[in-house]
């Protein structure tokens, strides 16, 4: 499948049936994200990967265990390139808040959403 357009394509279209297909990965990450990516076809979304029923909400409910901003522009190169998230760290690009190794448990989530 090709890569998501943008933020909003990936977590409102294409996140929700990665989880419900690939209930027992999430849960081996068992942890709650965050994500406000900024700019065009950015937005706000809680992953909730500890839940019983893993799911991607809208906005941030406040329990996030990991809190990830970047742009939507750098946010795009990460989805291309997984190895980019820690080149935009030290640029100060990425900004993480929390516990920052769950943010490295992340790319097998979005390798599910883009199979």
């Amino acid at each position: 499948m090709a890569m998501p357009k943008d933020a909003a394509e990936l977590f409102d279209d294409l996140m929700p049936p990665a989880l419900e297909k690939h209930q027992d990965k999430a849960k081996e990450v068992n942890a709650i994200f965050y994500f406000n990516i900024t700019g065009e076809g950015g937005g706000e979304w809680t992953v909730d990967l500890v839940s019983d029923t893993p799911a991607v909400h809208k906005g941030d409910t406040g329990n996030a265990q990991c809190k990830i901003e970047v742009s939507s522009e750098d946010f795009q190169t990460m989805l291309n390139d997984p190895n980019a998230g820690m080149q935009l760290f030290f640029q100060g690009k990425l900004k993480v808040e929390g516990d920052p190794m769950l943010a490295t448990k992340l790319q097998t989530f979005f390798e599910l959403a883009t199979e």
